[in-house]
């Protein structure tokens, strides 16, 4: 089992960052809980660019990830804005 990596950014609309500032802490702490989960953060590194950074344990971990983010609050205030991820360990 290989360790998943993805890194990248996620870029908002000036208009929505604090949206996505208010929805953030509740996203990192449900992500963090995850089984699988071994690191998350995202940090705001420029206005409207969050930096993000995300390990889990295997790809079963991650993709159980990917089905929870898509039924959240996150994906549904976040899920239109520019992401630019890389994904490692596959």
């Amino acid at each position: 089992m290989a360790v998943i990596r993805l890194t990248g950014t996620l870029r908002c609309a000036p208009a929505e960052a604090d949206t996505v500032r208010a929805a953030l802490p509740r996203h990192l702490r449900l992500t963090r809980d995850e089984p699988g989960c071994m690191a998350f953060d995202v940090t705001e590194t420029a206005p409207c660019v969050f930096s993000v950074s995300k390990c889990f344990a295997d790809r079963a971990a991650f993709e159980a990830h990917q089905v929870r983010t898509r039924a959240s609050d996150w994906w549904r205030v976040t899920g239109h804005m520019t992401r630019d991820f890389r994904l490692a360990g596959e």
